[in-house]
Formats: C-alpha cells, sequence, structure tokens
C-alpha cells in the first residue's frame, strides 16, 4: 500500500511539475509572432483619405475606441470622443475579465513606431510584447491587405490629440493564462480589385468582421458551422438583450428576399442628412449594429456584401431578436 502511496505523489508531483512548466512557457515564451516589422508609413492624402473610409465605415476603429451614447438608437458616437478611447468591456456583459480601448489618437499611440501599431493590428501583441483580449479582431485584420492597414495606421496618426489615461486591461484567472495563446502571426492578403465582385465583397465582409457578431459562440468562440445564421447574445448597458440577425440568403429567416436595392438602403438610410437618432427608454429595443458608421459605406461596396453574403449557405434560424432587461431578469 506504501509503494502505491509513494508511486501516486510521484505521479502528482511530476504532473504539478509539468503543469507549473507548461505555464511558465506560456506566461514567458508566448505571444510569439515576430518581431514588429521596420516600417514608416509615409502619411499622403489618399492614405489618410482611405484610413478614415475604412476606420470610420468598414473596420469600425471609431466603433469602440469612442464613446457611444447607448440612450440612442445604435449608441452613435457622442461628439468630439474620436479616437480616445475608454470604453469599457466587463463581466457584466460576459467577459472574463475588464477590458478598456485604449486611446488611439495621437496623445495615446504616439510611443509606438509605426511598425509596432502594424504588429498590434494585425496580431493583437503591444510594443512590449503583451496579448491583448481579442475584442479587437486583430485575427481578421490580419488577413487584410497590408497597405490597408497602413492607411489606417496614416489616418489615426491625423486624429485631434484627445488626453486621456486609460487604466489598464486585466483578465480573470484563467484567461490570464490563456491569452497569452491567442494571438498568432498575420496571413496578410492582397485587396481584391472591385470588378470582382462577389470576391471585393469577401474582402470587405472580413474587414467589417460580419461574421463575428452574425454567429453564435460557445465559451467566446463563436461556431464556424452556424456561420452567419445569427442569434448571437448581447448584453446592452440597461441589462437587455440583442440578438444578432440571420444574415444568411435563407429564404424564411435569412434575408434570401432582399433585393440588392433594399438592402443598400436598410444602410442608406442613416445617412440620410434629416437622420437623428431618436432616444431609446429604458428597456426599449436597441442595437449594437453600428448602423450611423456602417451606412458612410459606399453603394459599390455595400452592393459587393450583398453579393457575397446572397452567395453563401442558406441557414434557418429565427431568431428572437430582443428580450427586455425586465424579461430577463424574471
Amino acid at each position: 500500500m506504501r509503494k502505491v502511496l509513494k508511486f501516486l505523489g510521484y505521479i502528482i508531483i511530476l504532473l504539478v511539475m509539468v503543469g507549473a512548466g507548461l505555464i511558465t512557457y506560456v506566461k514567458t515564451a508566448l505571444p510569439n509572432v515576430g518581431a514588429a516589422p521596420v516600417l514608416k508609413v509615409e502619411r499622403t492624402p489618399e492614405r489618410i483619405e482611405r484610413g478614415r473610409y475604412l476606420a470610420e465605415s468598414v473596420t469600425l476603429c471609431v466603433d469602440c475606441h469612442s464613446t457611444r451614447d447607448w440612450t440612442k438608437f445604435a449608441g452613435p458616437m457622442v461628439e468630439g470622443t474620436l479616437g480616445k478611447g475608454g470604453e469599457i468591456f466587463d463581466r457584466k456583459f460576459g467577459f472574463p475579465g475588464t477590458y478598456y480601448s485604449k486611446n488611439i489618437t495621437p496623445a495615446g499611440i504616439s510611443r509606438y513606431t509605426d511598425g509596432e501599431l502594424f504588429r498590434l493590428i494585425t496580431t493583437g501583441v503591444t510594443k512590449e510584447g503583451k496579448a491583448i483580449f481579442p475584442i479587437m479582431p486583430c485575427s481578421y485584420y490580419g488577413k487584410m491587405d497590408p497597405e490597408d492597414i497602413n492607411c489606417i495606421i496614416a489616418f489615426t496618426r491625423t486624429l485631434s490629440p484627445i488626453q486621456n489615461a486609460v487604466p489598464e486591461s486585466v483578465s480573470d484567472f484563467p484567461m490570464n493564462i490563456i491569452i497569452n495563446t491567442i494571438p498568432a502571426k498575420a496571413n496578410p492578403g492582397k485587396r481584391p480589385d472591385s470588378s470582382n465582385v462577389a470576391e471585393y465583397g469577401a474582402y470587405l465582409v472580413n474587414a467589417s468582421g460580419c461574421i463575428e457578431c452574425h454567429t453564435k459562440e460557445n465559451k467566446g468562440q463563436i461556431i464556424p458551422e452556424l456561420a452567419y445564421s445569427g442569434g448571437r447574445e448581447f448584453k446592452l448597458p440597461d441589462g437587455s438583450v440583442v440578438r444578432s440577425t440571420n444574415i444568411t440568403p435563407d429564404m424564411k429567416t435569412g434575408i434570401g428576399k432582399w433585393t440588392q436595392e433594399a438592402f443598400i438602403n436598410r444602410f442608406k438610410a442613416y445617412a440620410d442628412s434629416n437622420y437623428k437618432p431618436q432616444k431609446i427608454p429604458k428597456g426599449a429595443f436597441n442595437t449594437i449594429m453600428p448602423w450611423t458608421d456602417y451606412c458612410k459605406m459606399t453603394k459599390d461596396d455595400l452592393a459587393a456584401i450583398y453579393t457575397y453574403i446572397h452567395n453563401i449557405k442558406p441557414m434557418k434560424n429565427a431568431v428572437v431578436k430582443f428580450t427586455s432587461a425586465d424579461m430577463v431578469n424574471k
């Protein structure tokens, strides 16, 4: 009996040592995505304008890195907060820790070289070599054309500096260990010519991260087999729950019956100069879909997105779009 207990003791010690070794490796050797590239982005007017278009209408950097007014429909950006950061993503929204969007105005990123910014955007690794929690969809940005990333960098360098000291993000256990395994090396692609509508649409859908919101998840990871079929839940600040729409071309539960014109007009309705986001009473329907940003995409780009998603696999999934805070707490 003593020999058995002694043997089990050795096994336990060995497992503890292996576990400790793995944790030490993950905490000290990862993330490993390579050094930041030596890069100096020339800030030409063309690059800055392209970067503005991407950051404000497609990749929506401004969506998370500014302040959104959740008392209004779709949480439009508060004037004067462009790029200041400080938005909180914490446990009450289902995150494994407390995370803050960073200040991406020159007041917040001046210590970064262009190459370090490029690595951060495309891999999720900071100047100091630390992993960031993937609220920012770096895995999608890492597939984009490097020139488009350069354009975003050029644009952010031109933002009006806003002094805003943002707290450090903190992950709960075990995410504080797991987080180091998440960053991966970028796998950049080439932006297709817009004349190849379906491929160009696929590029825009990736850059916009449509799949991330319009796909159900399991423990924070989207379920690929359910891509674009909607139903992912998002908690609103008042405690209500909104669910993403099924955007597959299913004729009954998706957008299969939508014409291209109807799809484009759904976005462009929010670009009308007469449109003003309405106040939303507590517990009333609201959405995280940033309509007032996406509506600034060109009609050609929206048409390309429509073409791509109307060629993906139709999936039947009837989504209950909204549950008020009162019902959630029952």
